[in-house]
């Protein structure tokens, strides 16, 4: 059943993970779909599982004028836009000591600036009715050591929900956030050695009220109720973490 035939989407970091799953989901209830991807080897590794339907373009979202371009470029292939995915970012861990400017300034600019220029760009875009859908963190509620930089850009990124639904409303367009917990993305595996891979993905299990991870396809379901079905839903945080953000 193509649930989403007609409809125009744009998946900001959906080469990976959840966005990934997102665009996925979209394009097989018939949207119209948009990806970005911030290289070239991620962007063509999306290409060949998302097929000829998916628009795959390289932006870089800390880059002005690459944001630029992607407006051109939506304009271009969709004309309008009915739902938005803001899934782009990266984590770093670090204690407050070992903290550099450089680290700092980097969360920042891939998780905070690029989603707000992005949105600032694509916004007059944005059909009425639509949704645009930011995607935040269980961390920016928890005091996870090691977190302070991200649960921090993530919080900016809640309150930036907030502020652009009270702007957008003029203009018809809701604007939501999804809060994931631990969801099996495979980061871990990429970034650790198996033993301590394993051995942080049994703590998170058992630190979690449904004891499980979630899963980037039950984030992409919340993603796209946030984004077509909530029409009475504006400036709110989704929470899909099993629990961990209201119970623990």
């Amino acid at each position: 059943m193509e649930r989403y035939a007609g409809k125009r989407a744009v998946v900001i970091g959906g080469t990976s993970g959840m966005g990934l799953a997102t665009a996925k989901l979209l394009r097989d209830h018939g949207a119209s779909v948009l990806v970005t991807g911030r290289t070239g080897a991620a962007a063509e590794i999306a290409r060949a599982q998302l097929g000829d339907r998916v628009d795959v373009v390289v932006s870089d979202v800390t880059s002005l004028a690459d944001i630029a371009a992607l407006g051109e470029r939506a304009e271009e292939r969709l004309g309008r836009i009915d739902a938005m995915f803001v899934s782009a970012g990266i984590s770093r861990s670090a204690t407050v000591e070992e903290t550099s400017e450089e680290l700092y300034d980097e969360v920042f600019d891939v998780n905070v600036k690029g989603p707000y220029f992005t949105i600032r760009r694509l916004a007059p875009l944005m059909t009425e009715g639509s949704g645009i859908v930011l995607a935040t963190s269980v961390s920016n509620v928890k005091g996870l050591p090691m977190n302070s930089v991200y649960a921090a850009s993530k919080a900016a990124l809640r309150s930036m929900a907030r502020t652009f639904a009270r702007e957008l409303l003029s203009r018809g367009v809701r604007v939501n956030a999804v809060s994931p917990g631990p969801v099996d993305t495979g980061i871990l595996d990429r970034s650790l050695p198996k033993e301590a891979a394993e051995a942080a993905k049994r703590q998170m299990r058992d630190n979690n009220p449904m004891g499980r991870f979630g899963s980037p396809e039950e984030v992409a379901a919340a993603v796209l109720f946030l984004a077509f079905e909530a029409t009475f839903t504006t400036g709110a945080e989704l929470a899909v973490d099993g629990g961990v953000s209201p119970l623990v």
